[in-house]
């Protein structure tokens, strides 16, 4: 069955060549931006002075969620 479908399957350069079509022009890469850490940890030191609670508010919502699962395995387990 695959023997004689090498004529089906074919990459785009070999199909545009037996077609006569010109080959694809080339895309320009993307540029991805550059990530400067210093001011990445200045922003966040910043914020964290201005809202010294978002670290207790993140640190609650994690026992939040353990405590949640712990009563959703025991709940489901039947294990008390």
């Amino acid at each position: 069955m695959y023997g004689n479908s090498s004529g089906l399957i074919m990459g785009e350069a070999k199909r545009r060549k037996n077609l006569g079509i010109p080959p694809r022009e080339k895309t320009e890469d993307i540029k991805l931006p550059q990530l400067d850490k210093k001011d990445i940890q200045q922003k966040v030191r910043s914020t964290l002075y201005k809202y010294p609670i978002i670290p207790f508010l993140f640190y609650g919502a994690a026992i939040l969620i353990l405590i949640g699962g712990l009563f959703y395995v025991f709940k489901s387990f039947n294990i008390a």
